[in-house]
């Protein structure tokens, strides 16, 4: 049973091939048997004639009878008869051409033998010239041999070539069974080529799209799983280190409570969140923009923080001298200010300041760290590029805190930009919609 499509486009291409072969070879042999018929009667006609130019020595040299002359070879008859008896021993068609005077040629059955005839009139007496019928069997013999030796060979080349135009379409094929099976096993097969005929072609670009797009959407699940990670390793810091704190009794009860109280809620959204792109098939944080207080919002922050600044002996200060108005996501803005802070208590040395600013649509925080080196400012907001470059050499987190705030930043339809001078601190500034004036549409 032919299972592969290989074998079957093979066994397909060589039984129409076959088909063909044999129907070229039956007409050819029936066209050349016709050739050859035809030939052997024009040469019985050519000898008839020539007999007749050859009439008077033949009556000299025979006795006429009322049967007429006759003469016999190995292969041939030659037979001078009275017309009327001629016109007998002819069919039909042979008859009533030499009765008009016409030579006539044909097949005739004599004594249950077919015979090849050529007749020609000679006054009252015709001139007929049988051949057996058999002996052109002799004729086109070798033709009917080189017919099958052309035959042969030409089946044979056209099975070769099926061969190979069988696994010319089917090895593309096989490719893309290979790489599906690959992708399958959650691999990441090579890109197939985009050549050969346009259904070929069009399969191995289909094929590279598909994995093009699965690793594109596999890399988004990795990032979202790894900034929701990240996002909720802050909250839950923030409640370990206030427990902590209140067991130690550095830190009042309510004050304590707040703080676990509204970790815990930003706990809640993030499980939330999770739930929510699980059904949804998503793969970006929701943001519902309202209007907001910046200013109290930073407030909370350092609120949240005081404890893990004094811990790495960093002051953090806030300058939120007045309110600040904006549009943005309450709870997203405190993402944002925790992953600022992380960064900014991180890369302070022992000694210096942090400080957290609000304006009005505008938040600024300011570090005295060693700052960002000029190439590596541009790539600042990159997941794990800070990461990468300065694991070795100073305190970092996961990467992923700045990639995080960029994308809430702009999910709520702002921005987000540092600068950085080496030795000097570097200065993240994060621009809001602004909120509308009192009485404003």
């Amino acid at each position: 049973m032919l299972r592969s499509l290989r074998a079957r486009e093979f066994a397909a291409i060589a039984i129409a091939v076959l088909a063909s072969v044999g129907v070229t070879l039956i007409l050819a042999v029936v066209l050349v048997r016709r050739s050859v018929q035809h030939e052997a009667l024009k040469a019985l006609a050519r000898q008839a004639a020539l007999v007749a130019t050859q009439q008077p020595a033949l009556r000299a040299g025979q006795q006429p009878t009322s049967l007429g002359v006759f003469f016999e070879t190995q292969q041939e008859r030659l037979a001078i008869l009275p017309l009327p008896q001629a016109a007998i021993l002819l069919p039909p068609a042979g008859s009533a051409a030499l009765r008009a005077g016409r030579p006539a040629q044909g097949l005739v059955e004599v004594g249950g033998r077919g015979y090849l005839y050529a007749a020609r009139p000679d006054g009252q007496r015709a001139i007929v010239l049988l051949r057996a019928a058999k002996l052109e069997a002799s004729d086109w013999h070798p033709f009917t041999i080189a017919f099958a030796i052309a035959a042969t060979v030409g089946a044979a080349l056209a099975a070769i070539v099926a061969f190979l135009l069988a696994g010319t379409v089917a090895r593309p094929i096989r490719r893309v069974a290979l790489a599906s099976r690959a992708l399958a096993a959650g691999e990441q097969p090579r890109l197939l080529p985009v050549n050969g005929p346009d259904e070929l072609a069009s399969l191995g670009k289909a094929f590279n799209q598909m994995a093009e797009n699965l690793a594109q959407a596999g890399d988004a699940e990795r990032s979202f799983l790894l900034s929701v990670s990240h996002e909720l390793k802050t909250p839950l810091a923030l409640i370990r280190g206030h427990g902590e704190a209140l067991l130690d009794g550095v830190i009042t009860v309510p004050k304590a409570a707040g703080i676990v109280v509204g970790e815990a809620k930003r706990l809640e959204r993030l499980v939330r969140d999770l739930l929510d792109l699980a059904r949804l098939n998503q793969r970006t944080f929701a943001v519902t923009p309202q209007p907001v207080d910046l200013a109290q919002l930073v407030d909370e922050a350092l609120v949240r923080h005081e404890a893990e600044a004094r811990r790495v002996g960093v002051s953090l200060l806030a300058e939120t001298p007045a309110p600040a108005p904006a549009i943005a996501d309450p709870d997203r803005i405190p993402q944002v200010l925790s992953n600022l802070i992380e960064n900014a208590l991180r890369s302070t040395p022992a000694g210096g300041a942090v400080t957290v600013a609000a304006e009005p649509s505008r938040l600024t925080v300011t570090d005295t760290g060693p700052g960002l080196a000029p190439r590596d400012v541009p790539r600042a907001f990159e997941r794990f590029f800070l990461y990468n470059r300065h694991a070795t050499n100073r305190a970092v987190g996961t990467g992923l805190g700045l990639a995080i705030v960029k994308e809430l930043t702009e999910a709520m339809e702002g921005t987000v930009t540092v600068q950085s001078v080496p030795g000097q601190g570097t200065r993240f500034v994060v621009r809001l919609p602004r909120a509308p004036a009192p009485g404003e549409a």
